[in-house]
């Protein structure tokens, strides 16, 4: 006996729950397989999987989504979903703004594969959000998936949260994602070859994965600071010395924990006091500090060298910035002290304690890093041409320009540049 209509439809509203509840990357990819595979839909056709799915859940928790997708996808930029229809994009990496760009092209009708190397979603760092970035979020359907996502006066988000979040709406617009897919270079069209013949190609490891058949118009580098894209100029960015440490310590979410103040950002020139009466009493001395709540309690300041000379953090000093902060002249005992009493004392010794949390190399999360020079591509795209196919080739993220992290710029300007790459794409 086959199942009733009321059956049908409480079967799909829980396989996509298991969707959207889902907590990892691998565990949101098998859940989505699953959900294609039991309710018979199509991953892979683009430009219809969104209305499949649609009309597949349709029970009352679901509709709130797909109201708020609608209304974004029938936007008069995108065209019904045919602005770019026909046009195959590529986007290496599937970071936060890679994933972003993925959606925006999703919407404008590309066939969009993303490749991302790991596949896992680790970084517990937290993304400071500007106004405009919540409110794209919450247009894309944020809450449904994350139920705490900017409550209150909070703007911030975790990078694992923020990238979960994108990857499922990516899924539902109907972008392929693969994991565990490194991009090595571009293959260019042969030279012999009839007018359909294959045009621009990549190269990837594993070399036998399938895409390495895929032929594409545009390719989006979204892959950090050290993009793997050829034909980009770097300009170097030099301020004073400047040095970064960032903190992660596990969140038990007690009700004390709950009831100790964040902070948004404090700096030197701004509460003199705070900052000299840490130096005073823990020898610590910053230049600034944030603490965000999410997943964990998370804490990045700037460190002046002297003091983590002082404190046994940096065991020699060095002009190059390179040799200063090499892993062989960093105490990691006296690293991970630092961090915990620049923590307790920024909280007011509230927090009732300060584990850390562990990071995906199985060590306490804690890193310190130099940002006295950041790169940014001196161009935004280029086009190639090859044989008589052309292809456009653009930058976001980091890969274009590295953020100011105290400035909280990173994510605010990764979205932009999405954005800008999606009208180019829109009109190529």
């Amino acid at each position: 006996m086959g199942e009733t209509e009321d059956e049908r439809t409480a079967r799909a509203s829980q396989l996509f729950e298991n969707f959207v509840q889902a907590s990892t990357c691998k565990g949101t990819l098998q859940a989505f397989s699953i959900l294609c595979r039991q309710l018979e839909l199509d991953p892979l056709d683009h430009s219809s999987f969104y209305g499949s799915l649609k009309a597949a859940v349709s029970s009352w928790k679901v509709k709130a989504l797909w109201t708020k997708l609608d209304k974004r996808a029938q936007q008069k930029i995108y065209s019904q979903n045919k602005a770019c229809q026909g046009t195959r994009s590529l986007i290496i990496g599937g970071g936060p703004c890679g994933l972003r760009t993925a959606i925006e092209l999703a919407l404008l009708g590309c066939k969009v594969v993303v490749i991302e190397k790991r596949d896992t979603f680790s970084r517990n760092n937290v993304l400071h959000l500007w106004p405009y970035t919540i409110h794209d979020l919450r247009a894309l359907g944020a809450k449904k998936f994350y139920g705490k996502f900017c409550a209150g006066s909070i703007d911030h988000i975790s990078i694992r949260q923020l990238q979960l979040m994108l990857l499922k709406v990516s899924l539902i617009l109907g972008v392929e994602v693969h994991v565990n897919v490194e991009f090595v270079k571009l293959v260019e069209p042969p030279e012999e070859q009839t007018d359909d013949g294959p045009g621009w190609r990549a190269e990837v490891r594993p070399s036998s994965h399938p895409l390495s058949d895929f032929g594409f118009d545009v390719v989006i580098g979204a892959d950090g600071r050290r993009s793997t894209l050829d034909g980009f100029t770097r300009k170097e960015f030099r301020g004073k010395l400047a040095i970064a440490i960032t903190a992660n310590f596990v969140n038990r979410n007690t009700t004390a924990e709950a009831k100790v103040e964040e902070i948004s950002g404090v700096a030197f020139i701004f509460n003199q006091k705070f900052f000299l009466e840490l130096k005073e009493e823990t020898r610590i001395d910053l230049e600034n500090i944030v603490y965000y709540k999410d997943n964990t309690h998370y804490f990045v300041m700037t460190a002046k060298k002297q003091s983590l000379l002082d404190k046994g953090v940096i065991i020699s000093d060095y002009i190059e910035t390179e040799r200063l902060l090499s892993a062989d002249n960093v105490n990691q005992e006296a690293l991970l002290s630092y961090a915990r009493e620049a923590a307790d004392f920024g909280t007011n010794y509230e927090l009732p304690s300060l584990d850390y949390a562990i990071n995906h190399y199985g060590q306490p999360d804690v890193a310190m890093f130099d940002f006295t020079c950041m790169y940014a591509s001196e161009n935004a795209a280029l086009i190639r041409e090859k044989h008589g196919h052309q292809l456009l080739v653009a930058l976001v993220g980091d890969s274009l320009l590295e953020p100011f992290w105290p400035m909280g710029t990173g994510c605010a300007r990764g979205f932009l540049a999405a954005f800008d790459a999606a009208w180019m794409v829109r009109g190529w």
